[in-house]
């Protein structure tokens, strides 16, 4: 019986990550963006990154990211700064229309999962974020 049940949930959890996944695209789309790209700019919205560390955040190659910032470099979206700590490096930045697109795109996403949770009652809304955080910690 456990293993049914651990299928249940597991299948239940897919089938969640494909609906965020569903919304983020919808929620960038508008935008102009991938959801790779909003993700980026959504990322880069706590600071600038150097690119080693913004591949790990991503879980994407670096040959793919440095694709991925030179298009949205060329729409000044982000901007290369030089890395104190490594005269080599540099790291990514938003610039302000970059900042702007970032506030966009989170707020059209968190909008979206607002709207699908809206009628949870009170109950279920605690037990969901108590599993998630029991989940997201391990």
């Amino acid at each position: 019986m456990a293993v049914a049940q651990d299928t249940e949930l597991v299948g239940s959890l897919v089938q969640l990550m494909h609906k965020l996944q569903d919304l983020y695209a919808e929620s960038s789309r508008p935008l102009g963006l991938t959801p790779q790209q909003a993700h980026l700019l959504c990322v880069l919205l706590a600071g600038p990154f150097g690119m080693t560390e913004l591949s790990r955040i991503m879980s994407i190659e670096r040959s793919s990211l440095t694709s991925m910032v030179d298009r949205l470099e060329r729409r000044e979206l982000v901007e290369r700064q030089p890395d104190p700590a490594d005269r080599r490096a540099c790291r990514i930045a938003l610039s302000a229309p970059g900042t702007e697109l970032a506030h966009q795109a989170h707020t059209a996403y968190t909008d979206r999962i607002a709207e699908l949770t809206a009628g949870l009652p009170a109950t279920q809304r605690k037990a969901v974020v108590a599993a998630i955080g029991v989940i997201t910690e391990s």
